[in-house]
């Protein structure tokens, strides 16, 4: 098995020597660069092409989310996939960071098995977004991006919307909810791998690089409406 390369960005060096350890410890995973700052993060992700960026949200200089804006932008770092870490999880930080084109977010005081399996679930082109920060975090900041739970990218999205079948616009919708496949196929009574070629049909239609970027689609379109509880 060829080991997922893991790229660490974070300005604290005692930090990435802990996660260096950490994730070079896992027989299917491997450091393959450090990066102090983001603009050595997009250096070392073009030079290194690896699978997982550990990406710090504030960094001296070029913070995570601008690096992570170029990542993304990037055709030739399609593959990147990127895991934003954050001190704080309820932190507008984090939707941006999705927005840019980051899979995910995990708190920095998360347990280390938290951390590898992360890394994995980025890897294979899964979304780190559990039901409670979809509906929670990101409704939040979404519900106040404009009125009617429509996003900045509401226009944007329409038109692409619009060519979606009715089951890939509801396997979106229950994707927004932030269930799996496996529990979208038993709410939808289809198999699994059915459910993968809507996720994957709607990601190609809407220019989605991975399933977090669905979810922001689904609340920016305005095809999911934010619940602030």
């Amino acid at each position: 098995m060829t080991p997922i390369k893991v790229l660490l960005a974070d300005d604290q060096a005692l930090l990435r020597s802990a996660f260096r350890v950490l994730v070079d410890s896992e027989p299917d995973m491997q450091v393959v660069g450090e990066a102090a700052d983001g603009a050595q993060a997009v250096e070392l992700a073009r030079s290194t092409r690896a699978d997982v960026v550990l990406m710090d949200i504030r960094m001296p200089g070029t913070d995570g989310l601008a690096a992570t804006r170029t990542i993304s932008a990037d055709p030739d770092l399609a593959g990147v996939r990127i895991v934003m870490l954050t001190t704080f999880e309820v932190d507008e930080y984090v939707v941006q960071s999705l927005r840019a084109g980051a899979s995910g977010f995990l708190g920095k005081g998360a347990e280390p098995d938290e951390l590898l399996n992360a890394i994995r679930v980025a890897a294979a082109g899964e979304a780190l977004l559990s039901p409670v920060a979809t509906k929670g975090l990101i409704a939040t900041f979404l519900a106040q991006a404009g009125s009617g739970g429509a996003g900045p990218g509401g226009a944007e999205y329409s038109e692409r919307l619009a060519a979606l079948t009715g089951r890939e616009r509801e396997v979106l919708v229950k994707v927004a909810g932030g269930h799996s496949n496996d529990q979208i196929a038993d709410r939808l009574e289809v198999s699994p791998l059915t459910v993968k070629t809507h996720v994957n049909r709607a990601m190609a239609k809407l220019g989605a690089r991975d399933r977090a970027q669905l979810v922001v689609i689904a609340y920016e379109s305005g095809l999911v409406r934010p619940r602030v509880e």
